[in-house]
């Protein structure tokens, strides 16, 4: 067994923190040692072992039950936690959160479309074990626009991000919406509560107009 520097930080997020260690050498088994192993399912383990080879983890559980192979590199985390990636549900990364105030409405705009995969803060995520995001557009209107649903890893384009196979034609996230003081201003932005419920129930109806006339 190889033994490699122990890894730096106070959590291991399994696909995030390890996937970089293993780039160099995809054959080879890693073995991360010692750690608080918390599963996605049971109880938390502790003095864990989590073996992962060409990408994938093979195996989790106590270190007396994980056989470790020979050829294996061996990462030293004892005093570490190792647990499953976490999910942003409501970020900003990507360099891409500006908001157009010429309206409070707009359902045509995609965060997609002003997204740099190679932004720093995409690494930064990483780092803070964070391995999916839901992205979106800036503040301030009741419908910002399109979110875009991503899996954060190194990458030179957001094809390789994100989860939808076609970006022109896909759902590739959600719909960014506020309420309450955030998407209040002055016209034609909404002034009272009322007001900004009663713009989003009008493109609601449109909507469903549309819809039947699709339909019909």
């Amino acid at each position: 067994m190889t033994r490699a520097t122990p890894v730096a930080g106070v959590v291991v997020a399994t696909v995030a923190a390890l996937t970089p260690v293993l780039a160099s050498a995809q054959d080879v088994p890693h073995a991360f040692v010692g750690a608080r192993i918390i599963p996605i399912e049971g109880a938390a383990i502790e003095n864990g072992t989590l073996l992962v080879r060409a990408g994938t983890i093979t195996r989790v559980g106590e270190a007396d039950r994980v056989d470790v192979p020979d050829d294996a590199v061996v990462h030293d985390v004892a005093g570490k936690v190792i647990m499953p990636g976490l999910v942003d549900t409501h970020s900003h990364i990507g360099g891409g959160d500006g908001g157009d105030r010429s309206a409070p409405i707009h359902p045509s705009v995609r965060i997609l479309d002003a997204l740099d995969a190679r932004d720093d803060g995409i690494q930064r995520a990483q780092a803070g074990g964070i391995t999916t995001a839901n992205i979106m557009p800036g503040s301030g209107h009741l419908m910002s626009g399109q979110t875009v649903y991503v899996k954060l890893r190194d990458a030179g384009t957001i094809d390789e991000l994100v989860f939808c196979e076609d970006l022109t034609r896909d759902i590739c996230g959600g719909m960014k919406m506020a309420n309450g003081t955030n998407p209040r201003g002055d016209p034609p932005f909404p002034g009272t509560r009322a007001k900004a419920a009663a713009l989003v129930r009008e493109q609601y109806v449109k909507a469903q107009e549309y819809r039947r006339k699709v339909e019909a």
